[in-house]
């Protein structure tokens, strides 16, 4: 029965990773309703699991591709390959309603602008912190703390390794719980209440899942509004970041 199995997941790799993945995200989503009372979004869960699993793999096979390395699993190598990587990224600027966006406004906009600098500088100062002095590495993991998506997007675009990738997704992760958690602790502090203010909040922030995750804890009403500008900043950052972002860094550090 098992050999039967794994016959299957080697023949319909693509198949079996997707259906894993599924596995992934299910077990996630439960565990973030049951365990975190929905203050923790279930993609946040899934990313950090995947990051372990990974890990464990890359220890188990000694391989560079972690699960990918398992022949049962080789799909999971092109599911999370640049292809289907850069098509969700285009499918998620589909969806975003251009009309539905004019109602954010100058605040929206202005909130977009630093919640892309901010981060990033941040980001790229912590990276200077910790020993990384290269114009790659430095954009690489202060496009992260934008979202965990822009991180590696950016990297693979001016040919960061995959530790320093690896690191700007742990950013991007980090940066999401945080504002998960954190979203309604605040929320009377700084009169997120309502719509508009869910806006500039959700174009500050930038991660739609920490986000989307936080104002649901908060106000599940507020979440289409906050989600709305959140859905921006990987676009913004997917371009911005290889382009103007690292072309600045290296001016300034060199190399």
């Amino acid at each position: 029965m098992l050999h039967m199995i794994e016959h299957v997941f080697v023949e319909q790799s693509l198949v079996a990773a997707f259906a894993v993945v599924g596995a992934l995200m299910l077990f996630s989503n439960f565990a973030a309703k049951r365990l975190t009372a929905g203050r923790v979004h279930g993609s946040a869960i899934a990313i950090v699991l995947g990051l372990v699993l990974a890990y464990l793999a890359g220890l188990y096979t000694g391989g560079k591709k972690g699960v990918a390395d398992i022949p049962a699993l080789a799909g999971i190598g092109l599911m999370g390959g640049a292809m289907l990587r850069d098509f969700a990224i285009v499918a998620t600027a589909f969806e975003v309603d251009v009309a539905e966006a004019k109602r954010a406004g100058l605040v929206g906009v202005v909130a977009l602008g630093l919640g892309t600098l901010l981060p990033f500088v941040i980001g790229a100062l912590t990276a200077v912190a910790f020993g990384y002095h290269d114009a790659v590495s430095i954009t690489t993991i202060g496009a992260g703390a934008i979202t965990y998506i822009v991180g590696p997007v950016t990297g693979a675009a001016i040919g960061a390794d995959s530790t320093v990738m690896a690191l700007s997704i742990a950013t991007g992760v980090t940066k999401a719980v945080m504002v998960m958690v954190g979203t309604p602790l605040v929320a009377k502090l700084i009169g997120l209440n309502n719509p508009r203010s869910a806006m500039a909040y959700g174009g500050l922030m930038g991660t739609v899942s920490g986000v989307a995750g936080g104002l649901a804890a908060t106000d599940p009403r507020l979440v289409p509004y906050g989600a709305l500008t959140a859905t921006f900043h990987t676009g913004i950052g997917c371009l911005v970041g290889p382009s103007i972002l690292f072309l600045t860094v290296r001016a300034i550090v060199g190399g």
